[in-house]
């Protein structure tokens, strides 16, 4: 039985390119306290931001865009070498008010929902795994959402974007700092689909894409830094990426 999902347009679209798929799937939080006033944020043409779907706490499912169209809700966004990911991307927000404010548990009702909506997804557009991706994963110098709370693991299990099983949480003990060994890391980003300079030390930009990757792939601890257990999580992942 198909999602029930209620209408609420938002003006804020418009066409997509021609020629250009739809194969990444993108997931925000809404990072306010008051989901009525994100809703109205939403469908003001003067903000000028959207996305196809918002899923409130309650599971109350709201469509704002039409899948054929382009939602306003990547801004400036890089993955796996495409940039501009409004063009080719379907856009959830969910209903939680962040890091700003508190960044509450997603209620397990909310999360049950917000999986059958991105199956209902799935069953529509050719969307790989590794393209099932967080706001935060395609603009990690700027976004954190929708954050280390989502259960990127148990979506996983069901179909819905990659995560590397088997690989337990080996703790933050020995940060690496040596430019050899973050090359290599560097090249696991890339191939995971970050924007990331080949050649450098531990700067501020890696560590921007560090604690994305950590966001999504690696929840017991948001660093920034190339510890023991985001090296393990993060090669594992690039390896399945490697074999996929």
């Amino acid at each position: 039985m198909a999602l029930p999902i209620r209408d609420l347009p938002s003006p804020n679209h418009n066409a997509r390119p021609p020629g250009v798929p739809v194969d990444t799937l993108v997931l925000h939080y809404t990072g306010m306290t008051d989901t009525k006033a994100a809703l109205d944020l939403l469908r003001d043409p003067v903000a000028e931001v959207s996305c196809h779907y918002l899923v409130e706490t309650d599971g109350t499912v709201w469509r704002m865009v039409a899948e054929d169209r382009r939602a306003w809700h990547a801004g400036v966004s890089y993955w796996r070498g495409r940039t501009g990911l409004n063009d080719r991307s379907i856009g959830i927000e969910i209903a939680n008010p962040g890091h700003s404010h508190g960044y509450p548990a997603f209620p397990v009702l909310q999360l049950a929902v917000i999986c059958d909506l991105c199956l209902e997804i799935l069953s529509r557009h050719a969307i790989a795994a590794r393209d099932v991706v967080a706001h935060s994963d395609i603009a990690p110098d700027r976004k954190d959402d929708p954050g280390e709370k989502f259960d990127w693991a148990g979506f996983a299990e069901v179909g819905i974007g990659l995560w590397p099983h088997g690989v337990p949480d080996l703790g933050t003990s020995g940060a690496v700092c040596d430019v050899a060994v973050l090359r290599e890391v560097r090249a696991a980003l890339a191939v995971v689909g970050y924007r990331v300079a080949a050649e450098g030390g531990l700067d501020p930009a890696l560590s921007s894409v560090l604690r994305a990757f950590q966001r999504h792939w690696r929840p017991e601890a948001v660093t920034g830094q190339a510890d023991i257990g985001t090296l393990a999580r993060l090669f594992a992942l690039a390896r399945l990426i490697d074999v996929a």
